[in-house]
């Protein structure tokens, strides 16, 4: 589900930031050869075009036909564009007729520059064509964040109400926390959220850290290397709020069920040692797997027991509350749409500027190893089907595709960018034999960032990290 979840995500990314270059392509009269959903090497799925009046389509195709081509249509329809579904899902394109990308180079383009053709454009017209897939991205952030808020409203976890406290990764257990601390502060600064307090323990290099452990608050004094030591330990998620075991429903077959378990119940315990959260009553099962166990649980606030045999896999067969406003004491905010426009906004900069300033980590000993592929991406959706999740993480990353995009790297849309504003502040435009050296060092660039962050997955798979 995860990957079906990534897939359509990424597929609608690609869509509407292609589209972005297809729209101000379209206003200015340049022409798009070809538009493209996945990578079609040696064959497409789907091929449309319109000539002759009427639409045409080919399935499963090798080759387009020479009728297809421009040169062989009817002037009228020389300017309409191809179509197509590719089989690599791996991205799409937008083919803008005059442009040097990473389907053609100088050699590709005819000698004589057409008036319909990109190269052939004013700047700023080029400026808006190629920033055009950016800017499709970033608004249409901002607009599922607005449309998030306005369906399902925003639920905020204060930093004080996890009642139970946190767990910690090791990287923050070596370094002094302990499991079911509430972070405080953080060098004197009070912290409310969650997200805060992370970025404030990784980016700001703290002296010290004020906790609530127990009824007490104790300092704990940082070592100075956390981001490096989180580095190197390829830390996924520092600080995890510490749930309760508070059943939601069965599977089929549920040992718990059979025991006399019921929708509600709260374990708190197994075989006598008191366990508050998910994260102990778990591990503990798994370690009595095919054993009778003994659960303490509470049933309407009354403390109660039951005696379960465990399967070989040591689970009860129960499904969890998951919802954090049926746990905790959340802050629930509802919106209008009105209202929610300028929440979403200010969500998606606050994310954005959060996005950008964690990436100081990858400039860190050991940072490159934080480097993820899609098998990182698809782990940023749940493992079931929930809208609510879907459209936030899309948004979140139509938020980094934008960015990635806007980097000033030759074959992303930022290297494009450079070039067109060399030229409306010097006056003078690079050679296409320029820039295709340059399009071929930044592809190459590309790829092997492409191939180090799969690679970096493809090791945490074989390493169990996943």
């Amino acid at each position: 589900m995860k990957w079906i979840a990534m897939l359509l995500s990424l597929s609608l990314l690609v869509l509407t930031h292609e589209l972005g270059h297809l729209g101000f392509s379209k206003l200015f009269r340049t022409r798009v050869r070809r538009f493209y959903i996945f990578f079609n090497w040696k064959f497409s799925i789907l091929k449309a075009k319109k000539f002759g009046g009427k639409w045409h389509f080919l399935f499963f195709n090798a080759k387009t036909p020479d009728s297809w081509d421009e040169k062989n249509l009817a002037p009228e329809d020389q300017d309409n564009t191809l179509w197509g579904i590719g089989w690599i899902p791996l991205g799409g394109y937008c083919d803008i007729a005059g442009m040097i990308d990473e389907s053609k180079d100088a050699n590709d383009l005819p000698a004589e520059p057409q008036p319909w053709e990109y190269r052939t454009k004013p700047a700023w017209q080029r400026l808006l064509i190629i920033s055009g897939g950016v800017m499709v991205n970033f608004v249409s952030a901002l607009l599922l964040f607005t449309l998030v808020f306005s369906r399902w409203g925003q639920d905020e976890l204060p930093l004080r109400n996890a009642t139970l406290g946190y767990d910690y990764h090791q990287v923050l257990l070596d370094e002094g926390f302990q499991k079911g601390d509430i972070i405080y502060t953080v060098d004197g600064r009070e912290m409310y959220d969650l997200s805060d307090a992370t970025r404030a323990l990784l980016l700001d290099n703290p002296r010290y850290v004020t906790v609530l452990r127990g009824d007490s608050l104790v300092d704990i004094a940082m070592s100075g290397h956390l981001l490096e030591h989180a580095n190197r330990q390829q830390a996924k998620h520092l600080i995890k709020p510490r749930m309760p075991f508070v059943v939601d429903g069965f599977v089929a077959g549920s040992v718990a069920e059979r025991a006399g378990i019921q929708v509600g119940d709260s374990v708190v315990g197994l075989n006598g040692i008191h366990m508050e959260s998910y994260s102990e009553i778990s591990p503990a099962l798994q370690e009595h797997a095919g054993d009778s166990v003994t659960l303490a649980f509470y049933r309407q606030g009354q403390l109660d027991s039951a005696v379960v045999i465990l399967g070989s896999d040591g689970k009860l067969g129960v499904k969890l509350v998951s919802d954090i406003s049926k746990l905790f004491v959340v802050k629930h905010i509802d919106y209008t749409f009105w209202e929610a426009l300028p929440a979403g906004i200010s969500h998606g900069w606050n994310t954005l500027v959060e996005y950008v300033s964690s990436l100081k980590l990858l400039f860190s000993p050991g940072g490159m190893q934080s480097l993820g592929g899609f098998g990182t991406i698809s782990s940023i959706f749940p493992d079931h089907w929930d809208w609510h999740a879907f459209w936030t993480v899309t948004a979140l990353l139509a938020l980094i595709l934008a960015f990635m995009n806007i980097i000033p790297i030759p074959g992303l849309d930022g290297g494009h960018l450079v070039f067109v504003l060399w030229e409306i502040v010097t006056g003078r435009k690079p050679s296409d034999k320029f820039l295709s050296v340059a399009q071929n060092i930044g592809m190459i660039l590309l790829l092997a960032l492409m191939v180090l962050a799969n690679g970096n997955d493809l090791w945490r798979w074989l390493s169990g990290k996943f």
